[in-house]
């Protein structure tokens, strides 16, 4: 059913939005976050993290949108890829061996959803090839660079989460890209927000352990819906749930 479909849909937006959310919480950007708007702005952190006057706020928010245009060309461009790819492979596998791919997917998903937990190390992905910047500068252009860089980066904690989309993606072409899209926004949003309420940054990284905790089980709980191909039950569910409380309100 066409209800169904968007159904899933739904929860695969609110998952991809989830990710990203997750991914600047984590403990590999999060501590980081005074520092990256120290660095693209010219602004020391002190002066961030001190009570902000109209101009510096200004200039922060528009280096942090700027910064993030940047990460969002390349966090795009790669889910634009894998959906491209996914779709070739469903057009070249029918049958069981496209059912085999979408099994496959959601044992990555579980193991990097074990990795986010700390349940489970893979060094290669946790290695940071993130670009190196030796001079600091607080242009536009400099500050968009540095978004691409950062982006294209692979950093630890990121890494693992952004796979899984990527993958995600290749599963479903036709939404691939609207997932990428939520993930950049969950990124976007609390990157946002923060730059205006820089102290809760300090309460929010004291509890990152438990943040990256829980989103590794939604990413294992993800994968085990993908390969036991559940997401239509799960749908399907949804939907009664609810009609059941539309219903029950008009009543």
């Amino acid at each position: 059913m066409i209800i169904e479909t968007d159904t899933a849909l739904l929860v695969g937006v609110f998952l991809a939005f989830g990710a990203g959310a997750i991914s600047f919480l984590s403990p590999c950007v999060l501590p980081l976050f005074p520092a990256y708007l120290s660095y693209i702005t010219g602004i020391s952190v002190m002066e961030i993290q001190a009570e902000q006057t109209p101009s510096i706020r200004k200039k922060i928010l528009s280096h942090s949108i700027v910064f993030l245009i940047g990460i969002a060309i390349v966090f795009i461009s790669l889910g634009a890829s894998a959906s491209y790819l996914g779709q070739w492979l469903q057009q070249l596998f029918i049958g069981n061996t496209a059912l085999l791919i979408q099994r496959l997917a959601g044992i990555f998903i579980i193991f990097m959803g074990l990795v986010i937990a700390g349940w489970l190390t893979i060094p290669v992905m946790m290695k940071e090839r993130r670009f190196q910047y030796t001079k600091r500068s607080s242009s536009y252009l400099g500050t968009f660079f540095v978004g691409l860089g950062f982006a294209a980066g692979w950093t630890p904690c990121i890494g693992p989460i952004f796979a899984s989309i990527l993958v995600l993606a290749a599963t479903n072409p036709r939404e691939g890209l609207l997932y990428t899209f939520m993930y950049v926004i969950g990124f976007a949003v609390p990157f946002i927000i923060l730059t205006f309420f820089l102290g809760s940054s300090k309460w929010i990284v004291r509890r990152s352990g438990i943040i990256m905790k829980v989103g590794g089980i939604m990413m294992i709980i993800m994968g085990l819906l993908l390969f036991f191909e559940q997401m239509p039950r799960l749908s399907a569910y949804l939907l009664r749930l609810i009609d059941g409380t539309w219903l029950s309100n008009l009543g």
